[in-house]
């Protein structure tokens, strides 16, 4: 068994269907959803866990393809952009995980744990210029 990270955005030709049910029922994958929002006639998005076999989870990304459906598989859906941090720490303050955090006080230099980060999204709507972003 392997797990895999994946994110899902949904147009609104696609969020009234059964897809992750199917990919439960039909390719026997245990899915663990950590953000969603999906709303019928609107776009949407999932970032969720996927464990089951390669195998499995191969044929479920086949039969994802089918849809209208944007894939993205990685390690997080939130991205850091060092170059466009100005350290002013407006994140910090706001990422329950410290995954951003002040590693110097003196200099006030932000940095980013990607492990640390569960993807809350408060980061971005805390940065002012743009340094944390989204996969959605």
């Amino acid at each position: 068994m392997i797990t895999k990270k994946i994110y899902l955005y949904f147009p609104k030709s696609e969020t009234e269907k059964p897809i992750v049910y199917q990919l439960v029922k039909d390719y026997d994958l245990i899915v663990n959803i950590f953000r969603a929002k999906v709303t019928p006639e609107e776009e949407g998005y999932l970032s969720l866990e996927v464990t089951g076999t390669q195998e499995n989870i191969n044929r479920a990304f086949a039969y994802l393809t089918t849809f209208d459906v944007v894939i993205h598989a990685g390690n997080k859906g939130v991205h850091w952009d060092e170059s466009r941090c100005v350290h002013c720490g407006a994140c910090v303050v706001h990422c329950p995980t410290a995954a951003l955090s002040i590693i110097d006080r003196p200099t006030r230099t932000v940095t980013f744990n990607e492990e640390s980060c569960v993807e809350c999204l408060a980061c971005i709507a805390a940065c002012p210029f743009g340094a944390c972003s989204s996969t959605f």
